[in-house]
């Protein structure tokens, strides 16, 4: 599932939940592209001690690790389908956000 994810501002960003296929497949790239520089140099320096091993274990957790990094820098949820998604989830507790949609 997809969620959106917006600032204070009113920048919305994009985020899947879940297992990342693209982490799985190429890497560290997915990570270059979203603009997440802390968990992209992660993913290279452990791909280069591994051979590229971590790329499995990357694509368990990285969606989760991406989601996370949003909402700790000031995201919330940008509709009532995405905040129940990440209810679900167990991103947010239930309500947490419901004044911050109304913006």
């Amino acid at each position: 599932m997809v969620v959106q994810l917006k600032n204070q501002v009113g920048m919305v960003k994009q985020a899947k939940i879940g297992f990342s296929w693209t982490t799985f497949f190429f890497g560290f790239f997915p990570a270059l592209f979203r603009g997440d520089w802390k968990w992209c140099i992660i993913q290279l320096l452990a791909a280069s001690f591994t051979l590229g091993l971590t790329n499995l274990v990357f694509s368990f957790i990285y969606n989760k690790l991406y989601i996370n990094g949003l909402l700790e820098n000031g995201y919330v949820p940008a509709d009532s389908q995405s905040e129940a998604a990440l209810v679900a989830s167990g991103f947010i507790a239930s309500g947490m956000v419901t004044t911050s949609l109304a913006n």
